[in-house]
């Protein structure tokens, strides 16, 4: 098994250093969570098909700070009946720099509350993918949302591709994603529902193929029980699973979260 860390070349140490240790040093809020979740999900054709149901403990965090806003993500994707994404690992970060925060005036455009300048990264270990979401965030003033965003980004491959054992090399291409979270109250119990929704653009990858545009949702329902634990389903529909234009996915999976 290698090492997820062999795929990180020098200079992406240094980006992501560069970034995040500023965010610590003046982090002004901070929420971390372990997820844990099982279901049932779809395994694209070029894997083999059919489906697998899956075991994905996710670490989650996002922070805030003097000119923006942090998220992170790692997952740990435990197939118990297939090879593809057999103790996989995925993971995504992203750093807003908010031009509010960055010149000291609101933003006030109709719906948009702030303009955000993008910096992102997404990682896959067995398929040695990685690529670059340069972009634009619009944060949305939306009534009785904690936050939602609209992120307009490039999505650049920096993949090794098949000379290196990963997945076929791709061109570049666009993704737009939706992230949100609005709780919500029934009696005395705390809910909320969370997640994103993206498109991600068509393109073709080294062999010549066509890797289709897909459309992934993945809002959570959450009953938070206590200050720590949520219990809850997260609904993953994935038009064109990883652009294969053979698998749509469409389950439920059941989902336990603890909030530091």
């Amino acid at each position: 098994m290698k090492s997820p860390g062999h795929f990180l070349r020098p200079v992406h140490l240094v980006l992501l250093s560069c970034l995040w240790v500023p965010t610590v040093s003046v982090a002004g809020w901070s929420i971390t969570e372990v997820h844990v979740q099982y279901g049932n999900l779809a395994v694209p054709t070029f894997a083999g098909g059919g489906h697998s149901d899956h075991l994905i403990y996710t670490l989650q965090h996002a922070s805030g700070w003097d000119y923006g806003d942090n998220f992170i993500f790692l997952d740990v994707l435990d197939a118990r009946s297939s090879g593809f994404q057999d103790f996989d690992l995925y993971g995504e970060w992203y750093s807003n720099f908010s031009l509010a925060k960055l010149t000291g005036r609101k933003i006030s455009l109709g719906p948009v509350s702030d303009i955000g300048f993008l910096l992102g990264l997404n990682w896959a270990r067995d398929s040695e993918v990685m690529k670059y979401l340069p972009g634009v965030r619009l944060a949305l003033d939306i009534e009785g949302f904690a936050f939602a965003n609209l992120d307009i980004m490039a999505y650049i491959d920096d993949s090794q591709g098949l000379s290196s054992g990963g997945a076929p090399e791709e061109d570049d291409a666009f993704l737009v994603d939706f992230n949100f979270a609005r709780p919500f109250s029934v009696g005395a119990y705390r809910f909320s529902i969370e997640g994103h929704i993206e498109y991600a653009g068509s393109r073709d990858n080294e062999l010549g193929n066509r890797v289709e545009s897909w459309v992934l949702a993945q809002p959570q329902l959450r009953w938070r029980a206590n200050d720590h634990v949520s219990l809850g389903i997260e609904y993953q529909y994935w038009m064109n699973k990883l652009g294969d234009k053979a698998t749509d996915e469409n389950t439920v999976q059941a989902l336990l979260v603890w909030t530091f």
